[in-house]
């Protein structure tokens, strides 16, 4: 129902909506569902009855170059990367699964691209076209403000980066060692700015 989802936008006075796209985390999940059509085709349809900005990301895995490819070629504010080598929550949902099922299917959870792999994707069509979206969320296995400079330089369209885990590790000890956290990787940043060339691959 479209108009409940604009409706929770407005209550929630959002900029836009963000879809999750995450098949593999559903299937791991005990309870989880099955997806009965491709997102691709839900996505386009999200677009076209929500007049407001709409962000694709993934959840753990990442996206292959098929899916980038069909993503980048739509109106999106911004599809984010989620990685593999960030928070996998395929991993997390198989955790609650039983033994065996856990022993069959752990391997399946590690499936997935790292943001340097979806960086060289990017690049690649965006050499090979003209893309529609003109930003990227580079997330998923993002450390610090190093990985974030070199990624953000490697691609080809307008990208900002985010690395959750570290924030949060920082903020379970409190705002102010939040803070200084905040200020080391603005330096950082900037000092990285200032010295370094990020060199285009051979």
């Amino acid at each position: 129902d479209w108009q409940r989802i604009r409706d929770m936008v407005s209550k929630l006075n959002a900029d836009g909506l963000i879809i999750h796209v995450n098949p593999l985390q559903e299937w791991l999940q005990p309870e989880g569902d099955r997806f009965k059509e491709a997102p691709i085709d839900v996505i386009k349809r999200a677009i076209d009855a929500l007049d407001m900005p709409v962000i694709v990301k993934e959840v753990g895995q990442g996206m292959g170059p098929k899916s980038l490819e069909a993503l980048l070629d739509l109106p999106l504010a911004a599809v984010e990367f989620a990685a593999s080598g960030g928070t996998n929550f395929a991993t997390i949902e198989l955790f609650r699964a039983d033994p065996l099922r856990q022993a069959m299917l752990e391997p399946v959870s590690h499936v997935g691209h790292t943001a340097e792999e979806m960086v060289n994707m990017v690049n690649s069509i965006a050499d090979s076209g003209n893309p529609v979206v003109e930003n990227l969320i580079i997330s998923g296995g993002v450390k610090d403000f190093l990985d974030s400079y070199y990624l953000r330089n490697r691609s080809k369209i307008h990208a900002i980066s985010g690395h959750a885990s570290a924030f949060l590790k920082h903020a379970l000890e409190g705002y102010d060692p939040l803070c200084q956290y905040i200020e080391i990787q603005r330096e950082g940043m900037m000092m990285a700015s200032s010295f370094l060339t990020v060199r285009n691959p051979v």
